[in-house]
């Protein structure tokens, strides 16, 4: 397993990097990028049960907990879409609920993307970090009896 980085240094790295990038066009390239190095999302995750509601394009986020943390496989049948996930799993993936419950998704102002995007796909965004705290919250609730 790769070394995960602390939450909060994950969102700090994101934010150089985009910092770092010089216009939005190299931004949305970088988006792109992103959404093209994820892994295929296998067919039979493709189901309503894993669709994003709110979400102008298909997106899929299916999530598994594994020794304590969530991991989360995603896809979209769009490439913008499928980077906003990247993105998004680049701070949330492979971490443990309360990780990610104490962690609100504050990269999204700090890297500009709220203003960049189209309505839709601010609703969209918006969407696929809910359904992770969702994901996160409920998953707490499982736990809780375990450590109790």
């Amino acid at each position: 397993m790769t070394h995960l980085l602390p939450i909060s240094e994950a969102q700090a790295e994101l934010i150089e990097t985009f910092e770092a990038l010089p216009d939005w066009q190299e931004r949305y390239q970088y988006i792109i990028e992103l959404g093209q190095g994820l892994p295929p999302l296998p067919s039979e995750f493709q189901t309503e049960a894993h669709k994003v509601r709110g979400c102008q394009s298909q997106v899929w986020i299916v999530p598994d907990v594994r020794d304590g943390r969530l991991h989360f496989q995603a896809g979209s049948d769009a490439v913008i879409t499928a980077g906003l996930i990247a993105v998004l799993l680049s701070v949330y993936n492979d971490r443990t609920p309360q990780e990610i419950l104490q962690t609100p998704p504050d990269f999204i102002k700090a890297i500009g993307l709220a203003q960049h995007l189209s309505p839709s796909r601010s609703n969209g965004l918006l969407s696929m970090v809910r359904r992770i705290f969702d994901t996160a919250q409920a998953a707490l609730g499982e736990n809780a009896s375990l450590h109790g």
